[in-house]
């Protein structure tokens, strides 16, 4: 049980990370940002570089 939410925590922070990189250029407050929506353009860059076969 402990591992899995040293999972969690360790993803929730470099979704943030992310978003603090994407926002900073842009002049966002990366408080203001949504999590979800970060967490959807993850998911979604996953699993389309998953999708190309080498």
């Amino acid at each position: 049980m402990n591992n899995k939410c040293g999972g969690l925590l360790l993803a929730h922070y470099a979704i943030r990370a992310l978003l603090l990189d994407a926002a900073d250029p842009a002049g966002y407050d990366p408080d203001r940002m949504s999590f979800i929506k970060g967490l959807r353009v993850v998911r979604r860059q996953i699993t389309d570089q998953a999708a190309i076969t080498p």
